[in-house]
């Protein structure tokens, strides 16, 4: 009698203790995971990405949601900081999300990848393009945006069409644009011609004057600004006002029409190399006036991808049948021409974008335009 009652403790001490660790929601509900800098100076670009996905999960709901089952989100706020990253994906996996969808700033995406593949969970990422992130994907993480190799490509390209010999390249040593940097060197090294500078900067940096006069001093025909437009408006402004007024481009980080109300007159001219944008998706027309309504404001420059970020998760795990984790994976990794507003979607053996969605555009006026 007293082994039978011993046993009987030992079980509910096992289920009281599964219950203490496993996750709680609803029945009949599929939770998901948004990992966006709600904070601090990208937070524009996560609040855009976080609407975009609840705009994405409304419509999927009004629809019946995921296999009968409603979906509902956890926000986790990464701030671009790679310590709050890390906290902010332990968060959403003690929340017990079934993916997550999310990942803006490279650096402070890069070390959520073990945390949840060692949870098992996978991870769209709809902005978030450095190729160290496809070097440490545990396997299941899926970027949806061009990695930052096709991005450098894209730079490449346009210089040599603008006759640049001599260029220069500023970054903030953080994994996205530090990366950036590096891979766009290596290409314009590898068409034979020279990178007289490559500085990093802090970020938050007030006072460029150094810097400028560096720069100035190597007669660049071309300087490239690698980071976000907070810290690049500034510089683009100090370039300008030295009488620099040769050709000057920024990455994707920095294509924000705020870049242009930061930096002013100074920013006419200036190109970026962007990943695609509502403005110029003839498919994406009822999503922004859908965001619209819903939000007050226009979609920016990551909402067409965290929108499809999230429909691409719901195509899966229909097809995967089920919500387990391991069968939205593999669903994920069998995806082929998923058809997103933004282009389609197949991913490449090591799960980045299989085809470039970059374009380059030019800053007329105080907004972007597609350049010819």
């Amino acid at each position: 009698m007293a082994r039978k009652w011993y046993g009987m403790v030992l079980v509910m001490a096992a289920v009281v203790g599964l219950w203490s660790v496993a996750p709680v929601f609803a029945a009949g509900e599929i939770k998901v995971g948004i990992m966006a800098p709600t904070t601090g100076s990208e937070a524009t670009y996560g609040k855009d990405m976080e609407n975009a996905i609840s705009l994405a999960v409304s419509e999927i709901n009004a629809r019946g949601g995921i296999l009968g089952k409603q979906v509902v989100t956890a926000t986790g706020d990464d701030a671009c900081d790679p310590q709050q990253g890390a906290s902010a994906a332990s968060k959403l996996v003690s929340e017990g999300v079934v993916a997550v969808v999310g990942g803006y700033c490279s650096g402070s995406t890069l070390p959520t990848l073990k945390i949840y593949g060692d949870a098992g969970i996978p991870i769209i990422i709809p902005a978030a393009n450095s190729s160290k992130l496809s070097e440490a994907n545990p396997g299941n993480a899926f970027q949806i945006n061009s990695t930052g190799a096709d991005q450098a490509v894209t730079a490449v390209k346009l210089f040599k069409e603008k006759h640049v010999k001599k260029l220069a390249i500023v970054d903030q040593g953080d994994g996205y644009s530090a990366d950036l940097a590096a891979l766009t060197a290596k290409k314009w090294k590898e068409t034979g011609n020279e990178v007289v500078a490559i500085e990093v900067i802090n970020k938050g940096e007030q006072d460029d004057s150094a810097l400028v006069t560096r720069l100035n001093s190597k007669a660049p025909d071309a300087i490239f600004w690698t980071a976000y437009y907070a810290d690049g408006a500034l510089l683009i402004k100090q370039l300008r006002q030295s009488g620099y007024h040769k050709l000057i481009a920024v990455g994707d980080g920095s294509n924000s029409p705020k870049l242009m109300e930061l930096a002013g007159p100074a920013a006419e001219g200036v190109f970026c190399f962007s990943n695609p944008t509502v403005e110029y998706l003839p498919a994406a027309k009822a999503f922004a006036e859908n965001y619209k309504k819903k939000f007050n404001q226009d979609p920016g420059p990551y909402s067409a991808l965290a929108y499809d970020g999230m429909n691409l998760l719901a195509d899966a795990i229909t097809r995967a049948k089920s919500a387990d984790k391991a069968a939205i994976i593999k669903a994920l990794k069998e995806t082929k021409q998923f058809k997103g507003i933004a282009g389609p979607i197949s991913f490449n053996p090591n799960q980045t974008l299989a085809i470039s969605n970059f374009v380059v555009l030019v800053a007329k006026g105080k907004t972007w335009s597609l350049y010819e």
